[in-house]
């Protein structure tokens, strides 16, 4: 027994992706706060390491599917874990379908890069795990109920907030004994918007003694939501329309492609959208949309009221989802105008990659980003302006228009996180760590807390440990 509780930042500390904060209780027990692949180029060695031994973890609590905070957990499996993995119904349904995605992309991304390395007579790599590492799992979820509380033994309990991020995406509260009495350690995961188009807006939560923040958009405001709509319709018809060209969509699986197809779906019933064919191209986001319509519970008054009227507002006249590669290479041979909705939202891997070999070096095209993408992926390089880009091994030239639209960011920006904090007493939290951000993002950030009577905010870095008495 402990007279202290450690928290130790193994991942998104000081960075964007890659999630993982592990707690030591008083007891003992280990609890690891999410299991996230590092989403940029040259991350392969990273996600290769815990920094840590997953023998010893006992239980793992998931705040959502984001690949960056759960695309490492086959991984973790697979090096040894073997205790329970907690999380909502609904992450439970998305990861079946994204963890399964993510071990056919490492295979492929192997298989591909084995035929370079064949060549030049070094050794072949593996893959960082297989679809059977993802089956064995599976088998180790447990569900946890929003706003029920869940005793993991005499010192320790979790309770989870809905964070509104993407479906199914839970805040966590963890309760541990230390010294006949509890501290309470707050980890926010992703926080969500208040004005999401389809999800209900971020809960409050009890009153902390620690928060784990994330800040992601700690130094940047959003567009205003209405002037969205009307830039997403400008964009159409000015590609689609004036120039005859492809509007190429980034967009995550989960979460960003249904608000982009419901937004569209909204304009066709009011009359706004011009008849242009509409592809999600992503046989993951197919899959990740009818899980979307089994789980309404998520849903927000808005659009459960345009559902009385449009039971399915993930479908229209003109809208496509593709399943095959075969369905996939047809968009590339139709020559005329379209809208492309593909992932993955940062360019790194998907079938989005495809189709920007083919329209981002020609001018009538356009990439409208619509969410976050990390500063060293493909997505954050056409982002910052970078006039060539690599692909494939290949070298183009960015032509083609780059739009941002960041209201559909499904992170809440530094306000949203501030009004997220309204339901804390400032004077009783002992420590405010803030993670999942750049350095620069959160260097604003903790100042902006600071000024609101946050007097212990803190930026970890990788691998710190901070000790709770």
């Amino acid at each position: 027994m402990y007279d202290f509780i450690s928290i130790e930042f193994w991942g998104a500390a000081q960075e964007v992706t890659g999630s993982k904060h592990l707690i030591t209780a008083a007891d003992g027990t280990k609890i690891l706060l999410d299991c996230g692949l590092v989403q940029s180029a040259g991350a392969e060695e990273a996600n290769k390491h815990f920094g840590f031994s997953p023998h010893e973890v006992d239980v793992l609590l998931v705040s959502h599917a984001h690949i960056d905070h759960s695309g490492n957990i086959p991984n973790f499996v697979k090096q040894g874990f073997r205790g329970k993995i907690l999380t909502t119904a609904a992450t439970m349904d998305v990861l079946s379908i994204m963890l399964a995605d993510s071990a056919r992309i490492q295979e492929d991304d192997a298989e591909y890069i084995n035929k370079k390395r064949n060549k030049e007579g070094k050794k072949p790599i593996k893959p960082l795990y297989s679809i059977e590492d993802v089956e064995l799992t599976l088998k180790m979820f447990h569900e946890v109920k929003i706003n029920e509380h869940y005793t993991w033994n005499e010192n320790i309990s979790f309770y989870f907030t809905d964070a509104g991020h993407i479906l199914g995406s839970a805040c966590i509260s963890i309760d541990i004994k230390l010294n006949e009495e509890t501290r309470r350690i707050f980890y926010s995961g992703d926080v969500g918007r208040y004005k999401d188009r389809i999800l209900k807006a971020p809960a409050d939560f009890p009153q902390a003694d620690v928060i784990l923040l994330e800040s992601t958009y700690g130094n940047r405001l959003h567009d205003i939501t209405e002037d969205a709509e009307q830039k997403l319709l400008d964009a159409v018809k000015s590609t689609c329309i004036q120039r005859g060209g492809k509007l190429l969509i980034p967009a995550f699986s989960l979460g960003r492609t249904q608000e982009i197809v419901y937004a569209l779906d909204r304009m066709r019933t009011e009359g706004k959208l011009p008849q242009v064919k509409v592809y999600v191209d992503s046989p993951l986001s197919t899959s990740a949309t009818k899980i979307m319509r089994r789980h309404t519970q998520y849903f927000n008054e808005d659009i459960l009221e345009y559902m009385e009227k449009d039971p399915d507002p993930f479908s229209f006249p003109n809208l496509k989802y593709t399943a095959s590669i075969q369905e996939s290479k047809a968009i590339n041979d139709d020559e005329g105008p379209a809208i492309i909705i593909s992932a993955s939202g940062m360019m790194e891997a998907g079938r989005i990659k495809h189709h920007l070999t083919k329209y981002i070096e020609d001018k009538k095209n356009t990439i409208l980003i619509v969410g976050y993408c990390e500063p060293n992926t493909l997505g954050g390089k056409i982002l910052r302006g970078d006039k060539n880009v690599r692909i494939y091994g290949r070298e183009f030239a960015v032509n083609a228009n780059v739009e941002v639209i960041s209201s559909y960011s499904a992170h809440a920006d530094y306000a949203e996180l501030i009004q997220f904090l309204n339901c804390q007493d400032p004077s009783k939290v002992k420590s405010l760590y803030l993670v999942h951000g750049t350095i620069e993002a959160q260097e604003y950030f903790a100042d902006k807390l600071r000024e609101r009577g946050y007097n212990h905010v803190e930026i970890p870095a990788k691998g710190e440990r901070k000790i709770i008495s």
